[in-house]
């Protein structure tokens, strides 16, 4: 098994070795508004106004790390990322009967993790188009929680608890743009909700927190 364990860790050596490197910064906007939302902007129950009191703009940056191997590449990166999230929640009863409604605004700081596997589809040495996807990690890094305008009068603000999550688990995919040193992704993230909302020890929200996100990096080298 030891030999085994060397032999593996020797030939990973060896391949990281031969490939392409880089490391660079990068920073990026990202959109509150998730690709559910987009589609339901024309239905009876979500239409413009639902899509303005929703949307917020958020930031991240951080550094990244691309290992190439001709047209596949691999890129780990480490970011911060900060923004805000707002939902209109319904509430229903264990009878399925409506109770009320309330608003959950969440102040999103979290530490995220992606790690990308991507192709580049055309490569013209001064520039490239690529594509990508992989899993992300993402840590809470002091996200808030807090209930807003609840109306009905089946529960109050005190009935509401608040649940964090530490960590979660989530995917992104998208492409990007490579001119020279210069880096220009667009991409979707999907991720399961950190910041969910419990009445009386029932987890009454569990919303996919999915964002869109455009980010610009520098290859330092």
């Amino acid at each position: 098994m030891k030999k085994l364990i060397l032999a593996a860790a020797l030939l990973l050596s060896v391949t990281i070795a031969s490939a392409q490197f880089n490391f660079g910064v990068k920073a990026g906007y990202n959109s509150s508004l998730g690709i559910n939302d987009l589609g339901s902007v024309t239905n009876g129950t979500y239409n413009l106004n639902s899509v303005n009191s929703e949307l917020s703009n958020g930031f991240q940056a951080g550094v990244f790390l691309r290992f190439g191997f001709n047209a596949l590449y691999l890129q780990p990166e480490l970011l911060y990322d900060m923004g805000k999230k707002n939902y209109t929640l319904s509430v229903n009863d264990a009878n399925n009967t409506f109770v009320g409604t309330f608003e959950k605004n969440v102040t999103v700081s979290t530490v995220d993790l992606p790690i990308l596997l991507g192709y580049k589809v055309l490569d013209l040495k001064v520039a490239n188009l690529r594509v990508f996807a992989g899993p992300k990690l993402r840590f809470n890094a002091g996200s808030t929680l807090d209930f807003k305008n609840i109306t009905g009068g089946g529960f109050h603000a005190s009935d509401l608890q608040k649940d964090v999550k530490a960590a979660q688990l989530g995917l992104e995919a998208g492409f990007g743009v490579d001119v020279l040193m210069l880096t220009l992704d667009f991409r979707y993230q999907v991720i399961n909700d950190m910041y969910q909302t419990k009445l009386q020890n029932v987890t009454i929200d569990n919303i996919p927190a999915n964002t869109f996100v455009i980010s610009l990096g520098w290859k330092i080298f």
